[in-house]
Parts: structure tokens; C-alpha cells; sequence
């Protein structure tokens, strides 16, 4: 064999090449369906089901259609210059659903949720949740309410106080007393089990023979699939568990364990079984199950992967960079004014706040 065919033969060998068969989606080399390609997951279908529909897991054109509606007229008045002559929100905020409700918030230029509803067979989905029938989490259990209990919430009500020297509390000590969001650590929506979140909906997958990795958007957060694999052991443990895979005839089985609650320490108890196909060269069907003791029993969600041609970029956080010392400036001076008015040290002679910044 001369060597430009030798060269060309090993090209080839490591392309996708399209399935002789009739599929009407491209195969890899080994047989398997390619799911590699990015998709925008962002969409106005909500997680659970509006109680108004019941068990009904699909919705009427007009009942989408006018979803769309609401959606379109909510982006455009949000989308609204700002007064350039408003003052400054009051302390805490001014209690809207805008940039100033909470200082801090988003104002919608940085939303991209879709514009309109995920469709299967041509019908339009009312939730993601199939299971149970009505579209909805189950209820918490009782373990669930305990273990939630003892986590730090993301947001706190903002009061322009430093309330916590007189609840105990010590949301602001530093870094690591913040939640994995405003640390820009982890978003359990946007990664496992994926779903449509604000903004940043989009995955990049690449797969090979022996792996498949998932690039999620937010927060630039790369699931290693290995396939055929066994888990491992139970002291190996990340925010994004341990994941294995293996092909059940065209779609592709993963299960992830071994989950961390907050950093150092576990998350006992919860399993995640997703799977993947392909619907076409386009689009890949998501299913999962998930088996997580917080609720009083296993839930399934299923919606499509749209291909695209945008491009996935790093998610660089600002407030897990540049705002962290701002939050925790904040908190120095709230703690400082609250001291000089209870007549209690200066936070600079106190061992409060630890963790600030100067």
C-alpha cells in the first residue's frame, strides 16, 4: 500500500461515517450512533408541570402558542432601557423582580431561555417531568427536609444589615461559608440531570470508543463518561458524582454515584440513570430517572437535545472572581456599622469575619 493511501486509510478510520443502514443520523466508525455535536437545551418548557394541565403530558398548539406570547411580551418590557435619571434602590432592595430587587440581580439582557416549547412527535411537552403522572416533583421526605435544612441557601434576604451577629449565623464568614453558586463551583440544573436553565444552555459532547465527555456551559463543568467501566470506590467522590456508560443496543445507558453534597462532604444515597438517542441527525432524546433519597420516591424526565452551531465558550464567573471580595467587603462594613451601633468592638478587634478581605 503506498503511503498517501496508508495515511488516507487512517483518516477515515477515526471519522464518523454515515450508517449504511437507512438511519437518517450519522454512525461512528465502531457501529454506535454519534451523538458528538453541541445543542442548546434553552426552552420555555418548564421542569414540572403547571397543576392546571393534571396528568396531561402534552399541551394543544394555542395553549404553547400563547406560553410563547407571554414569554415574548415579558422579554420585551424587560428588555426596556432603564431610567437614566432613577436614583438608587433603597437598602436591601426595592423588593421587585428586576436588577434592584435584591442589589446584585441580573437585569434581562443576560437571560437566554428560549422562546418557545419542546416538542416529541410533534406535540408540545407541558413538563419535563413524565413521572409521576402529574409532571410534578415528589414530595420531600423526611430525610430530605433534614439534609436541606443544614445546607447554606443561595441567597439570603438582603436587609442592608449585618443580621447574622444577631442570629449566629455565618453566611459571609468567607469563601467558603458562601454557596457553591456564588463560589461558581457547580449548578446541579445545568449539568445532572440536565435541564433548561436562565442562560448558558448549552452542552458540547464528544465521545470516542472508551468515553464520552459532556462539556457543560455553566459552570464549565466537563463530565467524564468512561464506558464499560465499573464505578469506584465509594470514597471517590465529586459535586458531579462518578459517571460510567454502556451501549444498550442505540442508545447510550449512563449512571452516575458518588455524589458530593458541598465540598468534603458526601451525598449518600443518590443515582442518576440518563440515556441517550438519537432522533435524528439533529436532535438527541435525553431520558432520566433519578433515585435520590430526599424524595419519597424515583422521578423521570425526558425532552430533546437540539443540535447547533454556536459555539461553546468559557464560562468565566464574575462573582466567583472579582465580586467575592466585594461580597466580602460588604459584609466587613455591614458588621462594622452594626458593631458601632450596639456598642459592640470594632469588627477589626473582633475574630468575626474571619475570612474577609481587607
Amino acid at each position: 500500500m503506498k503511503l498517501s493511501s496508508l495515511l488516507t486509510f487512517v483518516l477515515l478510520a477515526g471519522l464518523v461515517v454515515p450508517s449504511a443502514a437507512s438511519d437518517d443520523f450519522p454512525r461512528a466508525a465502531n457501529g454506535k450512533p454519534d451523538l458528538s455535536g453541541t445543542y442548546d437545551l434553552a426552552s420555555l418548557t418548564p421542569l414540572e408541570r403547571d397543576p392546571q394541565f393534571g396528568d396531561k403530558q402534552f399541551m394543544t398548539q394555542e395553549e404553547a402558542e400563547a406560553i410563547w406570547r407571554r414569554a415574548a411580551a415579558f422579554r420585551e418590557m424587560a428588555s426596556q432601557d432603564s431610567d437614566p435619571d432613577r436614583g438608587a434602590p433603597p437598602a436591601g432592595g426595592d423588593g421587585s423582580g428586576g436588577p434592584a430587587g435584591a442589589v446584585g440581580g441580573y437585569n434581562f439582557f443576560w437571560i437566554d431561555n428560549g422562546t418557545d416549547t419542546f416538542q416529541l412527535d410533534g406535540e408540545y411537552l407541558t413538563s419535563i417531568i413524565y413521572d409521576p403522572p402529574n409532571g410534578r416533583l415528589p414530595p420531600l421526605s423526611e430525610a430530605g427536609k433534614a439534609r436541606r435544612a443544614d445546607l447554606h441557601p443561595y441567597a439570603y434576604e438582603n436587609t442592608g444589615t449585618a443580621w447574622w451577629l444577631e442570629t449566629g449565623d455565618d453566611p459571609y464568614d468567607g469563601p467558603e461559608s458562601l454557596s457553591l453558586l456564588d463560589r461558581c463551583l457547580y449548578v446541579p440544573p445545568a449539568s445532572l440531570p440536565a435541564r433548561p436553565v436562565a442562560y448558558n444552555n448549552l452542552k458540547t459532547i464528544t465521545q470516542t470508543d472508551t468515553h464520552v465527555i459532556i462539556l457543560v456551559e455553566w459552570m464549565h463543568d466537563a463530565r467524564i463518561v468512561r464506558l464499560d467501566s465499573e464505578h469506584m470506590p465509594s470514597w471517590y467522590r465529586s459535586l458531579s458524582g462518578d459517571s460510567i456508560g454502556w451501549w444498550e443496543g442505540d442508545t447510550l445507558v449512563v449512571e452516575t454515584t458518588n455524589f458530593l453534597d458541598v465540598p468534603n462532604r458526601a451525598r449518600e444515597g443518590l443515582r442518576i440513570v440518563e440515556r441517550f438517542s438519537r432522533l435524528d441527525g439533529e436532535r438527541l432524546l435525553y431520558d432520566y430517572t433519578v433515585y435520590d433519597p430526599d424524595y419519597t420516591q424515583p422521578y423521570s424526565g425526558q425532552f430533546p437535545w437540539h443540535q447547533t452551531d454556536d459555539r461553546l465558550y468559557e464560562y468565566a464567573c464574575h462573582e466567583g472572581n472579582y465580586s467575592m471580595g466585594g461580597i466580602l467587603r460588604g459584609a466587613r462594613l455591614l458588621e462594622s456599622e452594626w458593631k458601632a451601633l450596639h456598642g459592640a468592638p470594632d469588627a477589626s478587634t473582633s475574630t468575626s469575619g474571619s475570612g474577609g478581605v481587607e
